[in-house]
């Protein structure tokens, strides 16, 4: 006799959530300017009226969909660093977790820069990449701080170029290593650093 069907804590996903899903694998695939309202809804399988309803408009559902990948970008980095102990490990953990991203099936590059080249000035896209770019930036001026880089601002966009030119790399060259190799110049960079601070320290 087939086994029963749990009903009961299965739910539906919301119209919101159906509109993001939609949203996500649409913008990211073909781009936000390529994609309409009408591709969105319809996927989605809602009607035009809910998309204005819960997002008002499709800047609000792009920045939506921006906000949620920095989300996953930020909860995938924060699992990959729990693996590490040492403060070097973990700021170059952030070139592991970039890694997984690169060798994702549905890889398609950086959604905040395709986005943002497509962006209005001031709008709520670019306030949505601003963000992501804040975070990423952050995270490593507050890893190269509690790793006792004197110049961890520095170091901090150093790491961060890198991570930006490894997301290029990989899409453009159909290279998942390119990680790996930012990874080697950021511990480069790295112990560069700390020698510099151990060596004004002898003086």
């Amino acid at each position: 006799m087939p086994a029963k069907v749990n009903t009961v804590n299965s739910q539906k996903p919301s119209v919101r959530e159906r509109l993001l899903a939609a949203a996500d694998e649409l913008f990211y695939s073909e781009g936000i300017q390529t994609v309409g309202i009408d591709r969105v809804v319809q996927k989605a399988g809602v009607a035009k009226a809910s998309l204005y309803n819960v997002f008002g408009s499709k800047d609000e559902l792009v920045q939506a969909y921006l906000d949620a990948r920095t989300d996953r970008t930020r909860q995938g980095v924060e699992r990959t660093l729990t693996r590490f102990r040492t403060p070097r490990e973990r700021l170059l953990g952030v070139f592991d977790a970039q890694g997984q991203i690169f060798t994702e099936p549905d890889f398609n590059g950086c959604a905040h820069i395709t986005a943002s080249a497509e962006a209005v000035p001031g709008g709520p896209v670019e306030c949505a990449t601003d963000r992501y770019r804040k975070w990423v930036r952050t995270l490593f001026t507050d890893l190269a701080r509690e790793a006792g880089v004197t110049d961890y601002e520095e170091l901090a966009r150093q790491l961060h170029l890198l991570y930006d030119g490894a997301g290029v790399s990989a899409r453009m060259d159909r290279d998942p290593s390119a990680a790996t190799t930012a990874r080697a110049a950021a511990a480069a960079l790295f112990d560069a650093a700390v020698k510099n601070h151990s060596e004004a320290g002898t003086k």
